[in-house]
């Protein structure tokens, strides 16, 4: 039987969006108040979901424990009361949050191999949320 999981991390970090592209004018056109350049911050709630058969012994796709430790490894610690900016993974990229949800993918697609990574999901604010489940890339 295959079944599906989906666990929920928060985590905090800040950002500015501001394309090198752009001028500051389109900038602040494109961006609004996201482009402050103290910059600003949110609380971010990060869904995980797993699929696999479930094992007969065991009952669970995975070890939960084992998906903890690994988005605590490679995504909280990683990110957590960090300016997305000064990260080398946004070096190139403005760190909106479809891009980090990108991210955040392709990191625990290389480091969890316990279950197949079907999504991650990022809320960024009561209004916002965004999925993100692999394929196109969204940039070269």
């Amino acid at each position: 039987m295959k079944a599906h999981l989906t666990r929920r991390y928060i985590f905090s970090a800040s950002h500015r969006l501001h394309s090198e592209a752009l001028s500051e004018a389109e900038n602040r056109a494109t961006y609004g108040k996201c482009n402050n350049p103290h910059g600003h911050g949110h609380n971010y709630a990060l869904e995980v979901t797993v699929s696999g058969h479930v094992n007969q012994q065991t009952g669970m796709i995975c070890n939960l424990l084992d998906l903890d430790d690994a988005v605590q490894r490679e995504i909280i610690e990683r990110f957590d009361h960090d300016n997305l900016n000064v990260r080398p993974e946004f070096e190139a990229i403005v760190p909106t949050t479809e891009n980090l949800n990108e991210v955040i993918f392709r990191i625990l697609k290389q480091s969890f191999k316990a279950a197949h990574l079907e999504k991650v999901r990022l809320e960024e604010t009561m209004m916002n949320s965004f999925e993100y489940a692999g394929g196109t890339e969204l940039r070269v």
